[in-house]
């Protein structure tokens, strides 16, 4: 794939500087439904005009670039050795280029090298699959956001949840309730039901792979997402903090296997600055598509 480095790059700088079509038009909604001359309005027109002039320079839209995940799906065959050095090879460029902060140091000495490459960084997760083609999807998620992520282990007496849907909508809710704002909300909640800590945590990032406008495909987890956004921006909390409308601009849920023992809710947090971004590949690593 002697074209995968380039196409890798810049899958990274487009990642960085530019939010997806879906995610500008909740922000735009969001600006509609608060009351003008509020903070709440303010922050979201600030957050508009960063989105702009972030595309216009080619610049990242946050100064925190974050963890670097990659989400690969590649045919039988695949080589994914050959990728993940491609993929780290991006990312030294892409940091030397400035489209991301030099963002990664040490995790005990804190000592930072410059190239956002180390154990754990960039994350490269890989699937293989029965069809052609390759898919690459990027997400960059800020520090910030991660801070407030949450896992609960039901049931949960503080909060009266027990181990039903009820149970997990007050989970998840505390959450957001316990954030504040913080993590640079409008947010976007991940959530996984079941799983173990570690497989919660993951399949709850991959819910950011979904477009905020779809629906999931489960009735009992449609309704969730739906009362969970409802709910949350009843809750006065509003864009980071100040009050208003609007506390999430989407909470996309899924569950995974749990042993009877155990039952976690695993609640991760996307900012405002959703970087997420995809493409699909052909055999020689040439971008064919860009898929947000």
């Amino acid at each position: 794939m002697r074209a995968l480095p380039d196409a890798l790059l810049e899958l990274v700088r487009r990642t960085s500087s530019d939010i997806p079509d879906d995610v500008q038009r909740a922000i735009r909604a969001a600006l509609e439904s608060e009351r003008q001359g509020t903070l709440a309005a303010s922050a979201l027109k600030i957050i508009g005009r960063n989105i702009e002039l972030a595309r216009q320079k080619s610049q990242p839209v946050c100064q925190d670039t974050g963890s670097i995940l990659f989400y690969v799906d590649g045919p039988v065959g695949f080589d994914s050795l050959a990728f993940e050095e491609a993929a780290c090879d991006a990312v030294r460029l892409a940091t030397r280029k400035g489209y991301l902060r030099q963002n990664s140091v040490d995790a005990l000495t804190g000592r930072n090298d410059g190239t956002n490459v180390g154990p754990g960084s960039p994350v490269v997760h890989v699937q293989l699959r029965r069809a052609p083609g390759v898919r690459v999807r990027l997400v960059l998620k800020g520090g910030g956001c991660e801070n407030v992520g949450a896992q609960y282990s039901l049931p949960d007496e503080t909060l009266g949840a027990n181990r039903d849907w009820d149970g997990c909508r007050k989970a998840i809710l505390d959450a957001v309730l316990q954030a504040q704002g913080k993590g640079c909300s409008p947010g976007i909640l991940g959530v996984c039901i079941g799983g173990d800590r570690a497989t919660g945590y993951a399949f709850s990032k991959t819910q950011f792979l979904r477009k905020l406008n779809d629906r999931n495909p489960v009735p009992e987890l449609d309704r969730l997402e739906q009362d969970v956004v409802q709910t949350a921006n009843a809750l006065g909390i509003g864009p980071m903090g100040f009050g208003g409308a609007t506390t999430l601009l989407g909470a996309k849920i899924r569950t995974a296997n749990r042993v009877p023992a155990s039952f976690f809710v695993s609640v991760s947090y996307m900012c405002w600055a959703f970087r997420r971004q995809g493409v699909m590949l052909d055999d020689n690593g040439t971008i064919q598509q860009w898929l947000y």
